[in-house]
Parts: C-alpha cells; sequence; structure tokens
C-alpha cells in the first residue's frame, strides 16, 4: 500500500486560513512535487536543492509573475507525508493565494480532499491512525486542556498502549493455537492460570482506560452546561456575567428569550458551552411554549444543569415540584440550585423594590449559610426542605468567583484532570476498547469452565481486531473515509 501512495499524483491546498494576512502557505505534496513547481519559480532550480531549505523567488503563471514567494522543500522520507512536500508562502490575501494555487493546480497537481495530507502521513508510516486523530483534535481544540491532551496523543502514548495490550494477547493466542496445533496428541498448554492472570490484568487495564473517557469527552467537547428557571430569573444576565460580555439579550419582561442561546467560555483550561435557555412556565404562546420544550430536551442532554432562583422575588411550592421535575430529567448529571439577585433581596425592608422569600413572609426560617469569604448567604431556605447551593448579585459580581468553581467541581467530582496521564478522548477509541475488553471478559469466562481452546481463540482474535483498529494496523476504507473526511482541507 505505501509503495502504490508514494506514486500517487501531487495533490495542492491552501494550508492557511482564507483572508487577510502577512502570509499564506500553499502545501504540495507527491510524485515529483519538486519537479512540479520547478517550472513556475523563477530563482534557483528546485531540483538541485536539498531537503528542508528555503528558497526566495517569483512564481508564474503564463509567463506572468503572480508573487514573490518563499518556496521550503522537504524530500521524501524526511517530510509530513513521507512524500516530496513543498510549501510556498506567499503574501497573505485571498486573490493572490488562490492565483499560486491556480497556478499549482494548472501545473499538474490536483485539489486535495480534506485530511488527505494527514491520510497519506498515516498510510505512509509517518503516523498511527490514533496520532492522525490527535491532529484534527488539535486543530480544533477549544480549550487549554484540549490541547494538551490532543499533543498527548500526537505523541504516541495511546498508541504505545495499546502496541503493548496487543502485544499480549499475541502471545497467549500463540499459546492457545499450539494447544490446537498438537489437539491429536492430547497435549494441552500449560500455565492456563497464567493465561487468566494475564487476560484479567489486561481486562483492567482496558477497563481504567475506559474510566478516562467521560474526563475526556468534557476536555474535549466541552461541558454542555444549561441556564434554566423561570422567567426573569437572571439567567440572560448571569450568561453575560460569565462571558464578561453582552451575549444575551436582557429585559425585565419576562420571555424575553424564547430560544436558546449558546456562548462558549472558558475556565481554569475547561470549555464550558453555556446555553441561556427560554423561562420554564406554562404559556399559550406557541413560540415561548416551543422553546419551554427545547429548555426541558436540552436539560435532559446536558453535563451541568444551573437552576436559577430570583431571591427577591416570591416563591411557591410549584417551583419546588419544577426544581423536583427538572432534577429528575437530569438524572444523575451536576444539579445546581443557584439563588439570584441577592442585592435586592437584601434591600432594606423599606425599599419599595424589596420582597422577601416566601419562607420568611409565611414565618418560615429563611435561614442562611454565610460565605466566610464574602460574607454574603451561600445557602438560602428557598421553600421547605428546599435550599440553594450558592448564591450570586450577577449585576454587582458577588459570588460568581465561587459560582464558577463550583461549576467546575461539580462536573469534575471525582474525575482528576491529569493531562500527564493518558486520557480517552475519542468515542471510536472507547467503542474499541469496550469490544475489546467483552472478547476478553468472554475469553475469561471460557478459559475459567475450561472450555477448549479453539473458542478462546475467537475471542482473542477479536480483541486484537478492536485494538487494531485504534492504531490503524486494521483499517477498512470506509473506517479511513470517516475519520479523514472530518479534517480541514489542506491538513
Amino acid at each position: 500500500m505505501t509503495n502504490s501512495v508514494s506514486q500517487q499524483d501531487p495533490i495542492a491546498a491552501i494550508a492557511t486560513p482564507l483572508g487577510e494576512g502577512g502570509i499564506a502557505v500553499i502545501r504540495v505534496s507527491g510524485r515529483d512535487a519538486i519537479d512540479l513547481i520547478d517550472p513556475v519559480f523563477t530563482g534557483k532550480k528546485l531540483t538541485d536543492q536539498p531537503s528542508h531549505t528555503a528558497h526566495f523567488g517569483r512564481l508564474t503563471h503564463r509567463g506572468k509573475i503572480i508573487d514573490e514567494v518563499v518556496v521550503t522543500l522537504f524530500r521524501s522520507p524526511r517530510s509530513y507525508t513521507g512524500e516530496d512536500t513543498v510549501e510556498i508562502s506567499c503574501h497573505g490575501g485571498v486573490l493572490i493565494t488562490q492565483a499560486v494555487l491556480e497556478a499549482v493546480l494548472a501545473a499538474g497537481a490536483r485539489a486535495a480532499l480534506p485530511g488527505e495530507f494527514t491520510q497519506r502521513a498515516f498510510l505512509n508510516g509517518k503516523l498511527e491512525l490514533s496520532q492522525a486523530e490527535a491532529v484534527a483534535d488539535l486543530i480544533h481544540a477549544t480549550s487549554k486542556k484540549a490541547v494538551e491532551t490532543a499533543h498527548q496523543q500526537l505523541e504516541g502514548e495511546l498508541g504505545r498502549h495499546i502496541r503493548e495490550f496487543r502485544q499480549q494477547i499475541i502471545d497467549a493466542t500463540a499459546l492457545v493455537e499450539l494447544e490446537l496445533d498438537f489437539s491429536e496428541e492430547d497435549v494441552e498448554f500449560a500455565g492456563r492460570n497464567q493465561l487468566l492472570t494475564l487476560l484479567s490484568g489486561l481486562n483492567d487495564e482496558i477497563h481504567k482506560l475506559l474510566e478516562t473517557y467521560e474526563t475526556g469527552r468534557i476536555i474535549k467537547n466541552g461541558v454542555r452546561t444549561v441556564i434554566a428557571g423561570k422567567p426573569n430569573a437572571g439567567k440572560s444576565t448571569l450568561l453575560n456575567t460569565l462571558m464578561g460580555k453582552e451575549r444575551a439579550i436582557v429585559s425585565s419582561i419576562a420571555g424575553t428569550t424564547r430560544d436558546m442561546i449558546d456562548a462558549d467560555w472558558s475556565y481554569e483550561g475547561l470549555l464550558f458551552t453555556l446555553t441561556d435557555t427560554a423561562g420554564i412556565r406554562e404559556t399559550e404562546d406557541s413560540i415561548e411554549a416551543e422553546g419551554v420544550k427545547r429548555s426541558h430536551k436540552a436539560i435532559r442532554e446536558a453535563d451541568l444543569v444551573l437552576y436559577l432562583v430570583d431571591l427577591s422575588d416570591r416563591h411557591s411550592e410549584a417551583e419546588t415540584e419544577v426544581i423536583s421535575l427538572l432534577k429528575k430529567a437530569a438524572g444523575d448529571r451536576p444539579f445546581l440550585i443557584v439563588g439570584t439577585k441577592t442585592d435586592l433581596r437584601n434591600r432594606p425592608p423599606d425599599d419599595p423594590m424589596n420582597r422577601q422569600p416566601e419562607d420568611e413572609k409565611n414565618g418560615g426560617s429563611g435561614d442562611s449559610k454565610m460565605d466566610t469569604v464574602t460574607g454574603q448567604p451561600q445557602s438560602v431556605q428557598i421553600a421547605p426542605g428546599l435550599y440553594t447551593d450558592i448564591t450570586v448579585s450577577s449585576t454587582e459580581g458577588t459570588g460568581i468567583d465561587t459560582l464558577k468553581k463550583k461549576m467546575r467541581d461539580a462536573v469534575l467530582e471525582s474525575k482528576t484532570i491529569d493531562t500527564s496521564s493518558l486520557i480517552v478522548t475519542s468515542s471510536r477509541h472507547r467503542d474499541a476498547l469496550e469490544k475489546a475488553g467483552r472478547h476478553l471478559e468472554s475469553a475469561i469466562a471460557d478459559l475459567s469452565q475450561g472450555v477448549s481452546g479453539d473458542l478462546l481463540s475467537i475471542d482473542l482474535r477479536g480483541a486484537l481486531h478492536q485494538l487494531g483498529l485504534i492504531t490503524g494496523e486494521i483499517t477498512t476504507e470506509d473506517l479511513l473515509d470517516s475519520i479523514f473526511s472530518r479534517f480541514c482541507i489542506g491538513k
């Protein structure tokens, strides 16, 4: 396969984002890529130049100068793709960049498909498949932690673990198949207990990796955070405060937010995708009702729910019921009850804007747990048996820093983000590990019951197959198309 790929025609693409900039880069890779660029480059004869050198000159097309450029050469196999590669740096700008690409295509290259450069790097043995996927993760990373985990995978850490797992299974399979080869002589391979110990230990290692996936998914994709509550509870104001800018429309009119608004916000290296939902209430407005319906759906799919309760407003048993229903919808996902508008709640008693919580009006205790740092109430009773997890004032910024920390802690409860340790971030890798684990569990059960080696061999080979899918030692055309179609053109 490597030989056939190295003889493919040159491919070309713009490797930098289109737009105005200092420079743009057009990448060319494939058979005779350097020979192809030589006729349209005025300067040194490129075919005579060594690898990893840069050369200033002019790029021409049909006898006309397009731009002054710097051409960098990477000769096979010392290149990203393993093929002869040329990178042309020209002045940034849509028209100039496109003109340089058209000149290269006219010289004999073809337009690259999404991810085709990285696909060639994989097929030419420059990258494992898990490393190739890490390239896309690195490009699309939206948080510091996501960058760190992508770098870890790009360095081949996952591949090293998988190869070790596969080698252990290969050794075990060899023992089992040795028994099959001598089945007529009634020979049984020695050390069934040792094999059982080996497979059990390997299965434990795979499950330890699988336990990192939920943390890895959050690092890679971000924390889906839904901000919910009754109309005018301060949802949009809180979103804007967390973002540090006006992202959502803020109004004292209930029902202003009729559809969901998404915004990305990073905190301590972790990405939170904040969703400001429509106020949850009964309504005859069909548009607003659809917004409420979508709010319920978002809560069911969230990683974290912030339910906002307006502490300056009157509360009823109805809201307690709503919170109970939404908590049930959220399942085992973190659900924080956030008391808002503490600045209004703490106004003087004779202030016309002041409205006490219902539990205080009805003779309730109004118990509060004070934050020792801010001096503000942290946990407030809003109804019999129902307390806030934290209280804030978005307009004054009170409690916001504490809320940020609580959000992060709630999501990472019992999880440790240590990007120096191996973390699984890909759902494809998780699925393959789960299937490999099931094959091992079946083999372990068969070993314990003294089942014959031919059945053991089937499960061991199944586990080998699944692990091979992660590193690319086993591939299919559909698998590669699925993976590399997610890449941008030029990478």
